[in-house]
């Protein structure tokens, strides 16, 4: 096997166990919370039901394959730093990256019809203290808003896109995405290719970044405004 090939199926290989490792816990804290009665949206609602136990997961998740991605750039003499940003585009890359922020936010608002889909027997979150919101905006914001578009986004352009055409790379990195936040029903591809928009427009990761990482801190504020 080249070294192409070896590196694509590396960067697909590690994309992918923690793809598993994340959805394998999520369906498991789901089924765990089961009552007879329940629909599969009123089941989905309690993948984040403990959130401090959930946002570990995250934090523990994408730090064990963060050494393993930069080693990857590494050996093939790839600077990841130059991937996430080039200070001559930066201005008009995070504008790229907020202009996404804003078409994730029209998609979030649409996503919400899912919550009609619920019942009674849904999962209601409570107002979050401010530790479980610090370690939310470590792990959504910064950790998977960073990480996971290295993983999900360069990966799939630096490593596997050489190999099986960068879109169709773009795509099934996509879907894996999508099957690690399967709780909302496909929300994950959509927004995944807004980002995967931003990131062929600039050419650096930081637009996604920015995006990802914005939507899930509005998502956080969202969380404590509306909480009971």
């Amino acid at each position: 096997m080249d070294m192409t090939k070896q590196n694509a199926k590396r960067a697909l290989t590690l994309t992918t166990v923690l793809t598993l490792f994340v959805a394998g816990f999520e369906i498991f804290i789901a089924y765990t919370n089961y009552k007879p009665g329940m629909n599969f949206f009123d089941l989905a609602s309690y993948v984040t039901a403990n959130r401090y136990f959930y946002f570990l997961v995250l934090i523990i998740g994408n730090m064990v394959m963060l050494p393993s991605a930069v080693m990857l750039f590494k050996e093939n003499g790839l600077s990841l730093k130059d991937e996430i940003f080039d200070k001559k585009t930066l201005g008009k890359d995070i504008l790229i990256g907020i202009i996404a922020l804003a078409f994730t936010g029209i998609a979030a608002i649409l996503s919400t019809l899912v919550y009609g889909c619920q019942t009674d027997m849904a999962y209601k979150a409570e107002k979050p203290t401010v530790g479980l919101t610090i370690m939310g905006v470590l792990a959504l914001g910064l950790v998977s808003g960073i990480v996971k578009e290295i993983l999900f986004r360069g990966f799939a352009k630096k490593f596997c896109g050489p190999v099986m055409g960068e879109m169709t790379a773009f795509l099934l990195f996509n879907v894996l995405f999508a099957m690690l936040d399967w709780y909302n029903f496909g929300f994950s591809f959509i927004i995944g290719l807004i980002w995967i928009w931003a990131y062929k427009k600039t050419g650096h990761l930081i637009a996604p970044m920015i995006a990802h990482g914005g939507i899930n801190i509005i998502s956080l504020i969202y969380w404590i405004l509306v909480a009971r």
